[in-house]
């Protein structure tokens, strides 16, 4: 499994993320060159029924284990393995709509969506002002 790197190579730690909703990342392939930007959340939702009322909680996601969603770049992990794969966060998000504002900036940002060099094939992103100038 190859871990997470921050800020030029450094490994992630519990430290680093304290505080934060999630992360905008970049996975490369070091076979190819080609890459992938995306975001991942630290929790996932969940439920747990207490007094036979269901009840909303958040749950640890696999964000360590986490290789993106793009079919064609798992196809891709699953052939080379996963030791022919870095993967770099390049942002951490204190919110959901600050994860998602970023994820397509970063997509802009590198025209994943104009060149091959890259596995992203869409985005799509709605955001409200109000919910990143809370905690941003």
């Amino acid at each position: 499994m190859t871990a997470w790197t921050i800020d030029g190579g450094k490994p992630v730690t519990d430290e680093m993320l304290d505080g934060h909703w999630g992360f905008i990342y970049v996975i490369m392939n070091k076979v190819t060159g080609r890459r992938y930007v995306g975001k991942k959340f630290f929790t996932k939702a969940g439920y747990r029924t207490v007094k036979g009322k269901r009840k909303k909680i958040r749950l640890a996601s696999d964000w360590q284990d986490y290789y993106g969603s793009n079919k064609t770049l798992l196809e891709d992990v699953a052939t080379l393995g996963v030791e022919n794969f870095e993967r770099y966060i390049i942002r951490l998000c204190k919110t959901r709509s600050e994860c998602t504002y970023y994820e397509t900036h970063f997509i802009f940002q590198f025209e994943a969506l104009l060149s091959d060099r890259w596995y992203n094939e869409w985005c799509s992103c709605k955001v409200m002002k109000r919910n990143l100038m809370q905690k941003v």
